[in-house]
C-alpha cells in the first residue's frame, strides 16, 4: 500500500510544480532563473544525501545519461513555462503528457520488445486526442498560437527523450543515485550557463530563488517516491499514475487561473488521460 501513496505523491509534487512553473509564466518571473535554483537545491539535497550515507559514485555512462535527462528536462521545462504563456495550462500539460507515445514507440525499437495491443490502443487513442484538443485562440493571437505549439511541441519530444534515456539507464542497471546526482548537477551547470547574462540580478530576483528552491525541495521528494513505487510496486501500475500528474495541473488551471474549457476540449483531456494509462500498462 505505501508503494501506492508514494506514486500518488510522485504525481501530485510534479503536478504541483507544473501549476507553479504556470503561476511563475502569468506573473511574468524568469523561466530560466525558477529551473536554476531549482536545480541547485535539488543537486544539493541530493548530494549531500550521497555523501552523508557514503553511497556516491560516479562513473562516466551513468554521468553522461544523468548530465542528458537534466538538461534535456530543463528545456522542456522552460518550453512548458513558454507555453503557459500563450495558451491554458489544462490543454498545455495534457498534450506534453503525450510524449508517451514516443517512449513506447523508440523503446520498442531499441529494445527486443513488442507493442503490446493495449499500448497501440493507447497510441491511436492519444492520436485521436490531439485532433479533438485543439486550442483555436482568436485570429489576432495567430502568431501566439504559433508559438505556443512550437513550444508544446518542444516540451513533449525533450519529456519524451527523458523517457527513453531513463528506460535505457534501467536497461543497463545503473545505479539511480548516480543518475540523480549528474542529472541535477549536470542540468544545474547547464541553467548556470544559460543563465550568465542575469548573473547581475540574479540574487536580487527573491521570488525566483523561493519559488525555484520550492520546486527543488518537491521534485526531490517526487523521484525519491518514484523510486520508491517502482521497486516495492508493479510498474504497469505506477506508471500510470505518476502520468496522471496533468490532472493536477487541470484542477489547479480551472481554481486559480480561471480557465474555460469547451465540452469537445474535455473530451480530448479524458481520451488523453485514457489513452496515457493504456500506454503504460
Amino acid at each position: 500500500m505505501l508503494w501506492f501513496l508514494a506514486a500518488l505523491g510522485t504525481a501530485l509534487c510534479f503536478g504541483v510544480n507544473n501549476t507553479l512553473f504556470k503561476w511563475g509564466s502569468h506573473k511574468h518571473l524568469s523561466k530560466v532563473c525558477i529551473q536554476l535554483f531549482f536545480y541547485w537545491m535539488s543537486f544539493a539535497i541530493v548530494l549531500s544525501f550521497t555523501l552523508i550515507t557514503d553511497s556516491f559514485k560516479l562513473h562516466p555512462l551513468p554521468g553522461l545519461a544523468g548530465a542528458l535527462i537534466g538538461i534535456l528536462n530543463a528545456n522542456a521545462n522552460i518550453q512548458m513555462s513558454k507555453a503557459f504563456e500563450k495558451g491554458p495550462a489544462s490543454i498545455t500539460s495534457t498534450i506534453i503528457a503525450m510524449n508517451t507515445v514516443i517512449v513506447v514507440i523508440v523503446t520498442s525499437i531499441l529494445f527486443p520488445e513488442s507493442i503490446p495491443l493495449t499500448n497501440w490502443i493507447g497510441i491511436l487513442v492519444i492520436i485521436l486526442a490531439a485532433i479533438i484538443i485543439q486550442y483555436q485562440p482568436n485570429k489576432t493571437a495567430a502568431v501566439d498560437y504559433k508559438l505556443w505549439i512550437l513550444s508544446c511541441c518542444l516540451a513533449l519530444v525533450s519529456v519524451g527523450a527523458v523517457g527513453v534515456i531513463m528506460k535505457l539507464s534501467t536497461y543497463q542497471h545503473y545505479s539511480f543515485t548516480e543518475i540523480l546526482v549528474s542529472m541535477y548537477g549536470g542540468g544545474a551547470i547547464y541553467l548556470t550557463v544559460l543563465a550568465r547574462k542575469e548573473f547581475k540580478q540574479i540574487f536580487a530576483r527573491k521570488v525566483e530563488l523561493k519559488i525555484g528552491m520550492l520546486v527543488g525541495v518537491l521534485n526531490t521528494v517526487a523521484y525519491s517516491c518514484y523510486l520508491f513505487a517502482l521497486k516495492e510496486g508493479p510498474s504497469s501500475v505506477v506508471y500510470p499514475i505518476i502520468s496522471l500528474n496533468c490532472i493536477v495541473v487541470l484542477i489547479g488551471s480551472l481554481i486559480i487561473f480561471k480557465e474555460k474549457l469547451k465540452r469537445y476540449q474535455l473530451v480530448g483531456i479524458i481520451l488523453t488521460l485514457c489513452g496515457v494509462v493504456l500506454t503504460k500498462i
